[in-house]
Formats: structure tokens, C-alpha cells, sequence
């Protein structure tokens, strides 16, 4: 891992979903970053290089299928794992999802965030 401390790019564009996220991967030790909708997150991913990205779905300016495909199509970016961090849990959406790259895809009202914290540490090993 390039950095000590994990760093997460969170891009969601639910402001007060994504600050409940962040507090609670940061009482964890992470460094989190947010992105508000998928152009900036994937900007973001291209100049932090973080070393996993929760990417919500449905978002202004880019969809979370649209910036999965541009972040598995650069080189830099392709290792980086994603998980999709969502609440369409239709198995069309899921399957694309996991087809696109996504190590994993998580629905939000299934997930509390205490829980995705768990699942993040497990696709790092930490």
C-alpha cells in the first residue's frame, strides 16, 4: 500500500450521506476524500491515486457505470479497487456493476456505514 494511512475517495453526491461516511472511515483511520459527482471523482481519483473508491450510481454529470468504465480503461487507475456504494439493487444493475470491474457493490440501505467500513478493510486487508 502506498500510504500508511488508507485513503478513500468517497464519491457521492448526498452531501450529509457523504459526511456520515466520512466521519465514521475517519474515527477508523482512514483519510477520506469526497467528491460530489462522478466528473470531480474522477478527476480526484487521477490526482490522488487513492487506494479504494466507494462510487455511488446515480449522480450529476457522470454516472457511477460511466466513471467505473473511465477509471478501468486508465492504466494508472485500473488497480485501484471500487466498490459500489448505491441504493439501486436491481440485479441488472448489480451485474453491470460487477461486469464493469467493481470488486464489490454494496446497497446503502443494507449497509450501515459502520459495516462498510468492515468491507472496505476486508478488500484491503487491513
Amino acid at each position: 500500500m502506498t500510504n500508511p494511512v488508507p485513503l478513500v475517495l468517497l464519491i457521492e453526491d448526498d452531501t450529509f450521506l457523504g459526511n456520515i461516511y466520512k466521519t465514521k472511515f475517519e474515527m477508523e483511520k482512514f483519510k477520506v476524500i469526497v467528491a460530489t459527482d462522478g466528473l470531480e471523482g474522477l478527476e480526484m481519483a487521477k490526482k490522488k491515486k487513492p487506494d479504494i473508491i466507494l462510487l455511488d450510481i446515480l449522480m450529476p454529470k457522470m454516472d457511477g457505470f460511466e466513471v467505473l468504465e473511465n477509471l478501468k480503461k486508465d492504466k494508472s487507475l485500473v488497480s485501484i479497487p471500487v466498490v459500489l456504494l448505491t441504493n439501486l439493487g436491481q440485479k441488472d444493475d448489480v451485474d453491470k456493476g460487477l461486469g464493469l470491474g467493481a470488486v464489490d457493490y454494496l446497497i446503502k440501505a443494507h449497509y450501515k456505514p459502520s459495516e462498510t467500513v468492515d468491507k472496505v478493510k476486508s478488500v484491503l486487508q487491513l
